[in-house]
C-alpha cells in the first residue's frame, strides 16, 4: 500500500470512528449515567433509521383493544395522577406481538385491557421515590422496560361481557397473591391467568414473577430509555 492510500485508509477509518462516537454520544446522560432520550426530533431521526424503534399507538394497531390507563387517575398506588394523557404506545415489534395476542384470545372469547405501556422515565423516577422496592417499582438508576416502550401491563376482558375477568389481584397489587406462585383457590381465576401468561409468552413476551399483569420483550436493551411525553 503506498503511503497515499495508506494515510487515505487512516483518515477513513478515523471517520468512521468518530461518527460512531458522535452517534453514540447524541443521547445525553443523565445523572446516573444513563442515556436517556428526550427530544422529539432526536426520536424522528432515530426512526427514520431504524422504523422498528416508533412507538405504535395500540388503540389503532390493534382492533377492539380495550385500556383503563390508571396513571392517568388517583386510582393507583401512587395515588397521584402521574399522566396528562391516555395513550397506549409501544415499539413496531412490541406492537406487532401483542397484535398476535388479541387475535388468539379473541379466537377464545377474550381481548386485551391495557394498564399501561410505554412510560416517560420521569414517571419511573417518581414512581420509585413511593415505593423503593425495585421488586415491585423500577430502580431510575436502571430505567424500566416501560421506558424503553416494550414492557406492558395488562388483563383480559369478556368479550361477551366486554368487563374484565376475573385475576387474582387488581392491577398494581403488590402482595404475594400477584406472585406467579400463588395459587388461587377459584380454578376460574387460575385459568384467566393462565391464559394470559401462555398467551403472552408464545407471541415472543416474557413475564413477571412478581405481577401477574407485566410482560416485556426479552431483547429490550436495545430500545433507548425515553423520557418524552406524546
Amino acid at each position: 500500500m503506498t503511503d497515499m492510500r495508506l494515510k487515505s485508509w487512516i483518515l477513513l477509518c478515523t471517520g468512521i470512528g468518530l461518527f460512531r462516537m458522535a452517534s453514540a454520544q447524541q443521547i445525553p446522560l443523565n445523572k446516573y449515567g444513563l442515556a436517556v432520550l428526550q427530544d422529539k426530533q432526536q426520536y424522528e431521526q432515530l426512526i427514520k433509521k431504524d422504523s422498528s424503534q416508533q412507538l405504535v399507538d395500540l388503540e389503532k394497531f390493534i382492533p377492539g383493544i380495550r385500556k383503563d390507563v390508571r396513571y392517568a387517575t388517583t386510582n393507583n398506588f401512587t395515588h397521584q395522577r402521574l399522566y396528562t394523557s391516555t395513550g397506549i404506545y409501544l415499539r413496531r415489534p412490541a406492537a406487532i406481538a401483542l397484535k398476535k395476542v388479541q387475535e388468539i384470545l379473541h379466537k377464545k372469547g377474550f381481548g386485551l385491557l391495557i394498564y399501561d405501556a410505554y412510560r416517560p422515565y420521569r414517571c419511573t423516577e417518581l414512581m420509585f421515590k413511593i415505593v423503593p422496592n425495585d421488586l415491585y417499582a423500577a430502580d431510575p438508576r436502571k430505567g424500566s422496560g416501560h421506558n424503553r416502550g416494550v414492557a406492558v401491563d395488562l388483563s383480559m376482558v369478556d368479550l361477551k361481557t366486554g368487563k374484565p375477568v376475573p385475576m387474582p389481584t387488581d392491577f398494581d397489587d403488590f402482595t404475594h397473591k400477584a406472585h406467579e406462585n400463588y395459587k388461587p383457590a377459584d380454578p376460574v381465576v387460575a385459568a384467566n391467568r393462565q391464559l394470559l401468561r401462555e398467551t403472552m409468552i408464545r407471541c415472543g413476551f416474557k413475564g413477571s414473577s412478581t405481577e401477574w399483569w407485566h410482560y416485556y420483550l426479552p431483547n429490550y436493551k436495545k430500545y433507548p430509555l425515553m423520557d418524552i411525553v406524546f
